[in-house]
C-alpha cells in the first residue's frame, strides 16, 4: 500500500499532542496525549474516515486499509511510555522491514535519534522521560519486542 501526507489541522493539533508514530503498511502506532476536548478516539475515528476516504478515490478502491480496530492503551507510568515510545519505534524492525529503526521514513525515530525534527512531534517528554537523546537512542536499540501492545 503505498503512503501519502495526513494533514493535521490546527484545530486538531490544539486537541493533542503527538508524541510518537510508526506508519506500517496495514497498521499504525500513535502515542497521543490528549490536551483539549475531543476524544483521542473521536481523534482516531475522524483521522481514520478521511484517510480511507482519501484512499479509496485516490486508488478507485473501497472498503477497510487498516487490519484491525482502533485499540488504546492508558500510560500510566515512566517504564510504560518507556516500553511504548520503544515499541512504537521498534515495530518496523520487529516485522523486518528494515533493520534499523531510522531505515524506516514512516515513523518518529530520527526526530529524537537525528534531529528531523517534524513539527507535529512534541519531543519534550519522551527525552525528559529517558533522560536525553543518548538515552533515548540506547534504551531503543537495545529494545527487545516481543509482544505486542
Amino acid at each position: 500500500m503505498p503512503y501519502s501526507r495526513i494533514r493535521i489541522t490546527e484545530t486538531n493539533k490544539n486537541n493533542f499532542k503527538l508524541h510518537a508514530f510508526c506508519l506500517m503498511p496495514n497498521h499504525f502506532h500513535l502515542l497521543i496525549e490528549q490536551v483539549g476536548d475531543i476524544s483521542v478516539s473521536k481523534l482516531i475515528s475522524k483521522l481514520c474516515t478521511s484517510y480511507v476516504k482519501y484512499i479509496n478515490k485516490k486508488y478507485k478502491r473501497v472498503g477497510h486499509i487498516f487490519q484491525d480496530k482502533f485499540k488504546s492503551v492508558l500510560i500510566e507510568n515512566n517504564p510504560q511510555l518507556m516500553w511504548t515510545s520503544t515499541y512504537i519505534h521498534m515495530n518496523p524492525v520487529k516485522d523486518k522491514i528494515v533493520k534499523h529503526p531510522s531505515d524506516h521514513l514512516w515513523n518518529s525515530y530520527d526526530d529524537f535519534a537525528n534531529n528531523r525534527n517534524l513539527s507535529i512531534i512534541n519531543k519534550e517528554l519522551l527525552l525528559s522521560t529517558f533522560g536525553d537523546q543518548e538515552s533515548f537512542i540506547k534504551e531503543t536499540l537495545i529494545f527487545d519486542v516481543k509482544d505486542g501492545l
